[in-house]
């Protein structure tokens, strides 16, 4: 692990979080492991946690390692102990809260997708924008980039190692809702979530395809398909059609009634999704997401293709990725397996001997390391709000393909050029 000063302690960063559910625990495991791996300019402090249900937050609170616990957002924000706003909602609240926050004076991090809408997008990154003015940082969490092995495919790319980029194949694969029995939360709900796969898994895949290649989708044909379009109704929604707390990814349930008498809602989302695209030098990309894929858990995928060589990662091996170097002679070239453990990686030096492999939780840990490292440099942090809009503007072209029978949508241009950073 890296060394600590045994000088002044670091200034504390008090850190809010709205939200407790799958997310919430995910990004609480970061704040509470990263200064304790670490050597930080400013240590976090877990202040408070905020959710609508009193014994659910209260019980979340004691778990997760929160400090306090609050009902109303409003109330998380304006506490004086509380300099970051962490955002682990539904989709349909993220732009309220991150403009409200960044108004506030509070920094922002902000779970992908970023929002709902291109116009919430646009209205969050605004916000950021002049927030940033006044020293704010607003980040939006895509937090497979900080995976060691795809930090370290970003960083092959950038040195030439695969030369010119021809092709990008990205897949998102999981299958919790193969089962029409499956209960309809909160994620198969459009005004809540947006979009169903396309947002869920989609908008991973494009963001990785977009900061691994250092250039933009210009544009996208898409086909998305709803396979089972009614869902048994959690209680909650069957009596208020709120979106409580469930629906993470792999739950199950049903309204409790008996067999035959399960009140049923409607799917609004997609189940799945199909488009290819172009990105700006010319390079073709396919990208599918589904959470139809029986036998598929977590299988992120992708495949690069350049004119010097080839990257391959799998999430569910995300200690290894597949390079190819095609400047070999034939007769000993091919994929070999790079084992992502050593200190010269991405984020190991803070980390375990080699051959010791990290998990899913790490990512939100350098998640917190590289969001609290911006803070005190006072940078834009990496993935900015404004490259959360411009996943959210490919999602957006993405669904007027397929509503518009796979016709090809141009993706409108950013305002600058994608932002650059290393890892750790």
């Amino acid at each position: 692990m890296e060394q600590r000063d045994s000088g002044t302690a670091p200034p504390e960063l008090g850190v809010g979080m709205v939200g407790y559910a799958f997310m919430g625990a995910a990004h609480s495991q970061g704040w509470r492991t990263v200064s304790r791996v670490f050597d930080l300019p400013m240590r976090p402090v877990l202040a408070a946690i905020a959710g609508r249900d009193p014994r659910a937050v209260r019980s979340a609170a004691g778990r997760l390692g929160w400090a306090a616990v609050e009902t109303d957002w409003r109330d998380l924000i304006a506490r004086d102990d509380v300099q970051l706003v962490d955002i682990c909602t539904p989709g349909d609240l993220h732009a309220e809260i991150a403009i409200a926050a960044l108004e506030a004076g509070k920094h922002v991090l902000c779970e992908k997708p970023l929002a709902n809408t291109v116009a919430e997008a646009e209205a969050m990154a605004a916000a950021a924008e002049r927030a940033g003015a006044r020293g704010q940082a607003a980040m939006v969490g895509f937090n497979y980039r900080r995976v060691p092995a795809v930090a370290h495919a970003r960083r092959l790319i950038a040195e030439g190692r695969l030369g010119t980029l021809r092709h990008l194949r990205f897949t998102y694969l999981q299958d919790w809702l193969v089962d029409p029995l499956a209960p309809l939360t909160w994620r198969l709900q459009r005004r809540h979530a947006g979009s169903g796969a396309l947002g869920d898994l989609g908008a991973h895949i494009v963001d990785l395809a977009q900061h691994l290649a250092g250039e933009p989708l210009t544009g996208v044909s898409a086909l998305t398909e709803t396979f089972v379009r009614e869902r048994p109704l959690l209680p909650a929604l069957a009596t208020s059609g709120s979106p409580g707390s469930s629906g993470s990814p792999g739950s199950s349930g049903s309204s409790g009634g008996p067999p035959g008498t399960v009140e049923h809602g409607p799917v609004t989302v997609d189940d799945a999704v199909l488009f290819h695209g172009r990105l700006a030098s010319g390079a073709l990309a396919s990208f599918e997401a589904t959470r139809m894929a029986s036998g598929r858990k977590n299988a992120l995928r992708f495949e690069i293709n350049g004119e010097r060589g080839s990257l391959a990662f799998d999430l569910e091996r995300l200690n290894e990725l597949s390079f190819h170097d095609h400047t070999e002679p034939v007769t000993s070239s091919g994929f070999r397996r790079i084992l992502v453990t050593e200190a010269e990686h991405p984020y190991l030096r803070a980390w375990w001997p080699p051959g010791h492999a990290l998990g899913y939780e790490h990512t939100f840990t350098h998640q917190a390391h590289d969001l609290i490292t911006a803070i005190a440099r006072g940078q834009r942090p990496d993935p900015s709000f404004a490259d959360g809009l411009q996943v959210q503007r490919v999602l957006a072209a993405v669904e007027h393909s397929a509503q518009n029978n796979a016709v090809h949508t141009p993706v409108p241009p950013s305002a600058g050029p994608p932002h650059r950073t290393g890892g750790a």
